[in-house]
C-alpha cells in the first residue's frame, strides 16, 4: 500500500524541448546511470528538481555544492547511510531517500519549507522530525520503528505512512488534525488509540495487526465518524468477529470500502 512511484521519468539529461544554459537549468533528471557518488552539479545555480535515484551512491557527499533554489530532491533506491549535506537547502519541499540504508533520522532542522518525506525501507528505528510544521505527507514504511512518538509537532500532516514495522500502540497522533490517512498496517498494535479527535480522517489502514474486538472501534473512531470512507482490518482476529462488515457499516455510515470490499 501506498508505496512511493515515482514521478520523474527518463535516463537522465534534462527535461526541455530547448536546452538551457547551466544558469538557467531547472531540472537535471540522472536516474540509473549507476552513478557512484554525486556529481557536482555546482555549475547550475537555478536547480529546482535534481534527481539521481537507482543509482549506486554511497554517500551524500557533494549535496553540499548544490544550489539552495532546489525544490525536489530524488535519492531512493540508492546505498546512502547518512542523512547529511542538504542544511542550506530551505527551499526544498520534497525529499525522497527511500530504498538506502538509513539508520538515523538527522539534520532535518533547516527543511522547514518541507512538505513530503518518503524514507521508506531503510533500518530508521526511531521518529526525529524536529517539528516541521509544513511537512504534509511523510512515508516511513518498512523500517524497524517501534514507537509512534515524534510526530506531535506536525500539525499540517495530512498522510501518514507507517506499515511494515514493529510498533505495538498507537500514540502520539491525537495532535494531527489535518490528517486524512493514516497507515499502521502490518505493526504489533492490539487496539485502536489516541485518534478520536480526528475528524478528517478519511483512509484507515490496520490489517495485519493483533486487534482482537471491535467492541471499542466506535468509540476510538467517534471523531471520523461520518468522514471515514476507507478501513482496512483484515488479518486482524477481530475481522473473524460475526456481521464483520455489517458493525463496521452502521458504526461508519459513510463507508465506501471495507478491506478489498467496494460499496456502490
Amino acid at each position: 500500500m501506498a508505496n512511493r512511484g515515482h514521478r520523474r521519468g527518463g535516463r537522465g539529461g534534462v527535461r526541455n524541448a530547448q536546452t538551457p544554459s547551466p544558469q538557467q537549468q531547472q531540472e537535471l533528471l540522472l536516474r540509473d546511470n549507476k552513478l557512484t557518488k554525486i556529481p557536482d552539479a555546482s555549475i547550475f545555480k537555478s536547480l529546482l528538481v535534481f534527481d539521481v535515484s537507482s543509482n549506486e551512491i554511497f554517500s551524500l557527499n557533494g549535496l553540499s555544492k548544490i544550489s539552495a533554489t532546489l525544490e525536489e530532491l530524488y535519492l531512493s533506491k540508492n546505498e546512502v547511510p547518512k542523512i547529511e549535506q542538504i542544511d542550506h537547502l530551505i527551499n526544498l519541499q520534497i525529499l525522497e531517500l527511500g530504498s538506502n540504508r538509513l539508520e538515523v533520522m538527522e539534520n532535518l532542522h533547516n527543511l522547514t519549507n518541507l512538505q513530503e518525506l518518503w524514507l521508506g525501507r531503510n533500518h530508521i528505528q526511531a521518529v526525529n522530525l524536529c517539528e516541521l510544521k509544513c511537512i504534509k505527507k511523510i512515508s516511513l514504511q518498512n523500517n524497524r520503528l517501534t514507537s509512534m512518538i515524534g510526530f506531535q509537532g506536525c500539525v499540517a500532516l495530512e498522510e501518514l505512512y507507517l506499515g511494515h514495522n514493529g510498533i505495538s500502540k498507537m500514540e502520539g497522533l491525537s495532535a494531527l488534525l489535518n490528517l486524512r490517512v493514516l497507515d499502521v498496517a502490518s505493526n504489533k498494535l492490539t487496539a485502536v488509540d489516541d485518534i478520536e479527535t480526528l475528524t478528517k480522517l478519511e483512509d484507515l489502514w490496520l490489517n495485519d495487526n493483533q486487534i482482537a474486538s471491535l467492541d471499542a472501534l466506535d468509540t476510538a473512531l467517534a471523531g471520523s465518524r461520518h468522514n471515514l470512507t476507507t478501513i482496512y482490518l483484515t488479518r486482524n482476529p477481530c475481522a473473524s468477529a460475526p456481521n464483520y462488515s455489517i458493525r463496521l457499516r452502521q458504526f461508519f455510515p459513510n463507508l465506501e470500502q471495507i478491506d478489498s470490499n467496494m460499496f456502490g
